[in-house]
Order: structure tokens, then sequence, then C-alpha cells
């Protein structure tokens, strides 16, 4: 068992350290060389240094979010943000280190914010993955997470980071850096629910048909999914009905709809998307998920 956690453990900080170089290298290649503004801590820390040229952009991160960590602490608990001191310092390490080894000649900035976004943010995702963040916005996000758990990470870290861009977008005096800017970030949002959740969203179906017992064996045997039988009435007619509501995946609805129409072609069917479904045949269940 303590076997199996040492590997769990080593694993999970390989994973960290990979997702800080991913991001201090997307930055250092896409946006510092093309001057786009970026949001989070990182954003704030490479306007003061354009604004007075010193300290560097990562030993600024890592004075901006001392204060943010001592909050974190006391909110988060003492594992999570070891994880996140190790991936803020690698990540601000990384920055100042790819810089001192290479720099990169500006591109295209609309080139630049595409796979600047992308990158940033599968780098990001990878780190949240492991139940750390880099500090910043990210660790803020993961805070407002505690209280706002219905919404995505990848969508609170968009509205915090709009508000540092605004800030940014000032003391550059560049509208253009800050839609730029906007456009990275929406990307990088993208990125990371894609690296947290999945490309294959979950879907769930509200079958109410006369003939529930016949729509949920096919269900079972064909699509090899759960069903569960709601009991309800109609409004109008007061008569009882069954619903039957079964989460699936999202490759799986062509399949689904053949089936309700076999079985039943008057059958009232509704499909919605899920966010996230946990449990057999889905993501398992883990204490720290966001």
């Amino acid at each position: 068992m303590k076997k199996q956690r040492f590997w769990k453990g080593l694993w999970s900080y390989l994973m960290i350290v990979a997702g800080s170089a991913l991001y201090a290298l997307a930055f250092n290649w896409f946006f510092s060389p093309n001057d786009i503004a970026y949001g989070g801590v990182t954003g704030v820390a490479q306007a003061v240094n354009a604004l007075l040229g010193a300290p560097s952009i990562g030993v600024l991160i890592i004075l901006i979010n001392v204060p943010l960590f001592l909050l974190g602490w006391r909110l988060l608990g003492g594992k999570t943000l070891v994880s996140s001191l190790a991936a803020m310092a690698l990540s601000s390490l990384f920055i100042d280190l790819f810089a001192s080894v290479h720099a990169f000649a500006p591109m295209e900035p609309l080139l630049a914010c595409i796979f600047g976004g992308i990158l940033t943010g599968s780098g990001l995702g990878l780190v949240l993955q492991q139940g750390a963040t880099t500090g910043g916005t990210d660790l803020c996000a993961r805070l407002l997470k505690l209280k706002l758990q219905w919404l995505p990470m990848g969508k609170l870290l968009l509205l915090l980071d709009l508000i540092v861009i605004a800030l940014a977008s000032a003391v550059f005096r560049d509208l253009h850096s800050a839609l730029y800017g906007i456009v990275a970030l929406y990307l990088s949002t993208l990125a990371i629910d894609v690296v947290l959740y999945g490309f294959d969203h979950a879907k769930v179906a509200y079958i109410i048909s006369d003939h529930p017992d016949a729509i949920s064996s096919a269900i079972v045997q064909s699509l090899d999914r759960g069903v569960t039988v709601l009991h309800g009435a109609g409004g109008y007619s007061g008569k009882e009905k069954k619903v039957l509501l079964c989460a699936f995946k999202q490759r799986q609805i062509v399949a689904l709809k053949q089936v309700v129409n076999e079985c039943d072609p008057t059958a009232f069917l509704i499909v919605c998307d899920a966010h996230e479904v946990l449990g057999d045949g889905f993501h398992p269940h883990g204490k720290n998920d966001i």
C-alpha cells in the first residue's frame, strides 16, 4: 500500500513538473516576445516588469503569490498548498530559465495567441488535474471553486483573468495586445477543461414512454448503460408515467435514439448536456475532484 502511494505521489509530481514546464515554455515562446497581455499573476508580473525593467518576471510571480498562498494555507489545507507551492516555484523558475537560455523571436500575433493559449491551458490543466495550482488566479479560482462548485474551473479562470487583462491593457496602452490576450485566454480555458474533463462529454436522456420496460431493457443490453426509473404524472391528464433517466457518452447518442425509436416511435425523448458524470462506467470519484 505504501509503495502504491509512493508511485502515485511520484507520478503526480512528475505531471506537475511537466505542466509547469509547458506553461513556462508557452509564455516565453508566444506571449512575452509578442507583448501579448496575459492574465493572472503572470500578466501582472509581465506588466510590472515592462514598467520597471526589474526584477525578472519569475521573481515577481513568486513575490505576488506569497499573500495568496498564506490565505490558501488556511482554506485549502497544507497538502494542496505544498503541491501548489511546488508548481508555482517550478513555473516561475522555468520562465526565468527558458528566458536565460533562449530568446524567442516575435511572430504573427494571431498564431502566438492561438498556440500560446492552447499550450498554457494544457500545462495548467495538467497541474490542476493533480489537485495543485500555479498560484495567482489559479489559486483564487480553486478557492472560489469551494463555493461555486457548479462552475467549471476554466470559466472561473477566464473571469479572473479578464480582469487582469483589462488592467494590463491600461498599462501597455495597447488595445490589440489585450484583444489577443482575450483570445489566448479563451483558448486556454477550453484546453484546461479538455484536460480536466476530457473530449467526450456525457449526455443525460429523459425518456417518457408507454413501454418503459422494453426501452429500459434494450438500453441496458445494447448500450451497456444503466437506467433509473423516475415516477411522474402527466400535468394535464394526471396519468402516472415512468420516466427513464439514462447517462451515456456523447458518441452513443445515435444508438440511443435508434433503441428508443425501435421500442416506441411515439416516445418523448429529451437529451441534455451533462458537465460531468462520476461513477460506474464513467470517471471514478476523486477526493480532490475539481
